[in-house]
């Protein structure tokens, strides 16, 4: 537990010594992030098709790449770090699929399981279209800009419950709770898009 304690503040350190101006704390801050931004990118690309042509390391290397290039983030610590890292995969996962079908409306999207719940089986999950689930993200941020954020940090992020917590500031249960409404939500609203 030290060790993690420890790895957390050296995070912490590093990114307000780099918001300073110190170029050598990005150096060392890359190899205490990269297995933590591993992580939330494989946790997200293991909803995606076996097929899928973005890898995981493509993926880390193209939000780190955006992260290092922010000039205007005073980064404040660990939390925020992993949280701005969260939107940008969002957009970099967006920007992919909008790329990828370019002039083919509908044709060909890119599909992501939304369902965590069914990690055992992601071929029994129902697909959903990742363009449609931000549009649906986006009408969810005007009504609860909380919950919208919930699900960018555990689903493009994917933070667990206590580190979403930990970022928004509010207990476990709240997180829990908001996250199942979220969901439900989102669910309807991707319905009501497949039926148009």
């Amino acid at each position: 537990m030290n060790d993690l304690h420890s790895s957390k503040d050296e995070v912490t350190r590093n990114l307000r010594a780099w918001s300073a101006g110190d170029k050598d704390a990005l150096d060392n801050l890359l190899p205490t992030v990269y297995s933590e931004l591993h992580r939330q990118a494989s946790g997200f690309m293991r909803h995606e098709r076996a097929d899928h042509t973005l890898q995981t390391t493509a993926l880390i290397h193209e939000t780190f790449l955006k992260l290092i290039n922010q000039h205007d983030v005073d980064w404040q610590n660990r939390a925020h770090f992993f949280a701005i890292a969260s939107k940008v995969m969002r957009r970099v996962l967006l920007d992919y699929a909008r790329a990828k079908n370019r002039g083919k409306r509908g044709a060909g999207v890119e599909k992501v399981v939304y369902d965590e719940t069914q990690k055992t089986s992601a071929s029994a999950a129902k697909p959903v279209d990742i363009l449609a689930l931000d549009e649906a993200l986006t009408r969810l941020e005007k009504i609860d800009e909380r919950e919208a954020r919930i699900v960018e940090l555990r689903y493009f992020g994917g933070l667990s419950v206590e580190e979403t917590g930990a970022v928004l500031n509010i207990s476990a249960a709240t997180v829990k709770r908001e996250w199942s409404f979220a969901k439900a939500w989102l669910k309807q609203e991707l319905l009501k898009t497949k039926d148009l």
